[in-house]
């Protein structure tokens, strides 16, 4: 199920984030203009001949007051830990230096599978100097222009042969689901009341969870549930400490292995600018999303009303995640948490749900009949029919006359629309505007 992980590790000014931004650029992704919903520049997707992995920059990772070859080791090692296969990019300009060479050592060490790529190779004159950099003893150079995108087909042909066979466990049949949220919302508290046993350390300090935990357990139906507890999510820039540079990518990985995502928030200190951060990580990703709003037993006169303001008060905070249902929940008294498998087991549902075609166009068809399409310019918008492509999330692709004739308030129309026939709560959906041809 796990995505393979790639990082892309080298000195200063070889042209890392530009080599990343190249590789995550590749990939055709569904975005959205909601605020607060980029993931951290360290960390993207990337996709290649059909073949989705994550990807790391260790040039996004700084780690401050340290000598420079402090740095690059640290860096290096970032992506030891966390890679399948790293990139090492070096510099055509500058030729092999002594902290090419330190790296190299490193990474030849680690044993994971390395592929050398020669940046700024803009002239094909400058190919023939790539052969200097077998010295580093990593095997074949490939030169590439990262600004141009020049042999970039040529890298990620053999990023991807050096995948690990078993990357994709296909066979795996129980649901993953994740909880984020900031340090001591009560994370590790909520795996251990679900399990009913210690499996996950517990502590009042904030932060003590640096890895992401996987449990599997079973519910009373038999279900599957693979369960992971994630390390809080800091926002801090691009600077790291020592021990928590790892917890964002971990957590990151965790959400992209994740059919639904847990949105972790603290009953007693309500909503912070940094919650709605991490759940646009779990938005973005395009994951089933459940809030669990925890220590809801340390309000004091909690009645109906108290948790009718607070949904009201999420709703205006999180208004990308309306789809998304809201449990109230305490993992010390254990209050409703009997619910939460049976809620994931059902957005996972809502998550893989596929509809026909022919249900699907009498839906788009009624709801413009009762609000006809509008007109711009002179031009009506025509939609000609619609079908559904993906599933994890579901995604819709409807097809137009024009799609700029599409305004977007009329696209959420036809969103509500299709919610409104079907249940897809817990799970985004996409909708594609396309020209008939």
């Amino acid at each position: 199920m796990a995505n393979p992980v790639v990082a892309v590790v080298g000195r200063p000014n070889v042209g890392k984030s530009t080599l990343f931004n190249r590789i995550a650029g590749e990939r055709i992704a569904i975005v959205e203009d909601t605020p607060g919903v980029t993931r951290d520049r360290i960390y993207s997707h990337g996709e290649w001949l059909g073949k989705h992995f994550n990807l790391i920059d260790t040039g996004g990772i700084e780690i401050s007051d340290q000598p420079l070859l402090t740095q690059i080791r640290q860096q290096a090692e970032v992506a030891i830990d966390e890679a399948d296969v790293i990139i090492m990019v070096v510099d055509i300009e500058n030729g092999v230096t002594d902290a090419d060479e330190q790296v190299a050592r490193i990474l030849y060490r680690s044993d994971k599978p390395v592929v050398l790529a020669v940046n700024k190779v803009d002239n094909p004159e400058r190919r023939t100097d790539i052969y200097d950099f077998y010295s580093l003893g990593l095997g074949e150079p490939y030169p590439v222009s990262s600004v141009h995108g020049v042999g970039m087909g040529d890298l990620l042909d053999a990023v991807i042969k050096k995948f690990p066979e078993n990357a994709a466990n296909d066979d795996d049949s129980s649901i993953h689901f994740s909880f984020i949220g900031r340090p001591n919302v009560g994370k590790s508290s909520l795996v251990n009341a679900i399990l009913g046993q210690n499996r996950v350390i517990v502590s009042n300090v904030a932060g003590t969870t640096r890895d992401a935990i996987n449990t599997t357990f079973k519910d009373e139906t038999g279900q599957e549930f693979t369960m992971v507890d994630t390390a809080g999510i800091r926002k801090k820039g691009k600077i790291y400490e020592n021990t928590e540079r790892y917890a964002l990518m971990r957590a990151m990985r965790a959400i992209d292995d994740s059919d639904v995502v847990c949105v972790v928030l603290n009953a007693e200190e309500g909503i912070r600018e940094i919650d709605k951060h991490i759940a646009g990580y779990a938005h973005e990703a395009g994951c089933g999303v459940i809030i669990v709003v925890n220590k809801w037993d340390t309000l004091k006169d909690r009645d109906q009303r108290t948790m009718t303001d607070f949904t009201n008060l999420i709703r205006a905070e999180f208004q990308y995640l309306n789809y998304a249902p809201i449990i109230f929940v305490s993992a010390k008294t254990k209050q409703r948490l009997n619910k939460l498998p049976g809620m994931v087991k059902a957005v996972d549902e809502h998550h893989k749900r596929r509809i026909q075609s022919s249900v699907l166009n009498t839906v788009l068809m009624d709801a413009i009949a009762a609000n006809p399409t509008p007109t711009q310019n002179g031009k009506r918008l025509r939609v000609y029919y619609g079908t559904q492509v993906a599933t994890e999330p579901p995604t819709f692709v409807i097809f137009v006359n024009d799609p700029e004739l599409m305004h977007f308030s009329y696209q959420r129309y036809l969103e509500n629309q299709i919610r409104a026939a079907f249940d897809f709560s817990g799970t985004p959906i996409h909708l594609i505007k396309r020209r008939r041809q």
